[in-house]
């Protein structure tokens, strides 16, 4: 990709963290704060190296661990202020948090029912909807877009943030959400034209 700005447009890119530490494997995590895996710390000094070319004018992390350790490394030696962003949280799963996906169903059969059929929908027991993690990340993605008119800055957060901002700039419904691969490191560019967003760059993995 040809990582030079043309004049004129804002560019958002949009960093998935590293793989999390090996316990989270199975389990339900949105909140809870997970570390990266070695694996994980290695994916992320890639997603860095193949960035370390590009002029960053803001530089944006999820609050959770797993996200901040790989901002941490695309932020190294670029003299770029790492700034967290509440707005980008991985959605909240409430009750389900820690659980695996067999206790989760065992716990609240009829919940997760509801989600493995239209995630979209489900409200987790005690956590959040889809559509409020929705609202608040597409919020935030303007706010950081109305900071850096004609700039280009990065995001760094969750694959669930992630597909949320990629969808919108497509237009796709909210059921079709998961239809939109995001592997562990996943780069991705989306440039605005104004209000209108044309995605650059899906799913590289670094």
């Amino acid at each position: 990709m040809d990582w030079r700005l043309p004049g004129g447009v804002t560019r958002m890119i949009l960093v998935r963290h590293g793989k999390p530490s090996e316990e989270m494997k199975g389990r339900c995590y949105g909140r809870l704060d997970v570390s990266l895996a070695p694996e994980g710390h290695v994916q992320a000094q890639r997603a860095a190296s193949l960035l370390s070319q590009v002029e960053l004018h803001g530089l944006y992390s999820s609050p959770r661990l797993r996200a901040l350790d790989t901002a941490k490394r695309v932020a190294e030696g670029r003299g770029v202020g790492l700034q967290v962003e509440e707005a980008f949280r991985e959605i909240d799963f409430g009750l389900f948090e820690g659980l695996t996906y067999e206790e989760a169903e065992r716990r609240f059969p009829s919940r997760y029912a509801e989600w493995m059929a239209h995630p979209e929908q489900v409200r987790f027991p005690e956590g959040e909807t889809f559509s409020e993690m929705r609202e608040r990340v597409r919020e935030g993605g303007r706010a950081l877009r109305a900071r850096h008119p004609g700039q280009c800055f990065a995001l760094v957060s969750h694959g669930g943030v992630n597909r949320t901002l990629l969808a919108e700039a497509l237009g796709m419904a909210d059921q079709h959400l998961f239809r939109l691969d995001q592997v562990h490191a996943a780069v991705n560019v989306i440039d605005f034209y104004g209000d209108e967003p044309v995605v650059k760059l899906m799913n590289l993995e670094p």
